[in-house]
């Protein structure tokens, strides 16, 4: 495999932002076919708790009715790429209402996206709180 060159490095890193980028504000609004879009079957979640969500398991947390989440920004974004794996990563300050209860929360996280058949899809986040 041929290592990237600059130009195309920082055009694929462009397009992962963007797809990025796209993924979360689909989440704020629920857009279940847009979240589903981008995620792999085998996707997996690690939440700050240590929990493990599933591909379903986490759709379906999103979507519930009880969650309502506000737009939020990703702070000291950094993309790795190694062939056909991407390592996106920053912090995020997220808040919303769960169960009516207004949330507060700030993490590091890191999105793990696999090229599959010209498509890059999410695999896998990992969540850490940020006391």
């Amino acid at each position: 495999m041929q290592p990237l060159s600059t130009n195309d490095r920082d055009l694929l890193v462009a397009a992962l932002t963007e797809q990025a980028d796209r993924w979360d504000k689909a989440i704020v609004r629920k857009d279940r076919a847009a979240i589903e879009a981008n995620m792999a079957d085998d996707f997996r979640q690690i939440d700050g708790a240590g929990n493990v969500e599933t591909r379903q398991s986490f759709v379906d947390g999103v979507m519930a009715p009880e969650l309502e989440i506000a737009p939020y920004a990703v702070e000291d974004f950094d993309a790795r790429i190694y062939g056909d794996v991407a390592l996106l990563s920053g912090r995020t300050r997220m808040t919303g209402k769960y169960q009516g209860k207004t949330f507060n929360t700030h993490y590091r996280y890191i999105d793990v996206y696999v090229r599959r058949e010209d498509e890059w899809k999410i695999v896998s986040v990992q969540i850490s709180n940020i006391p």
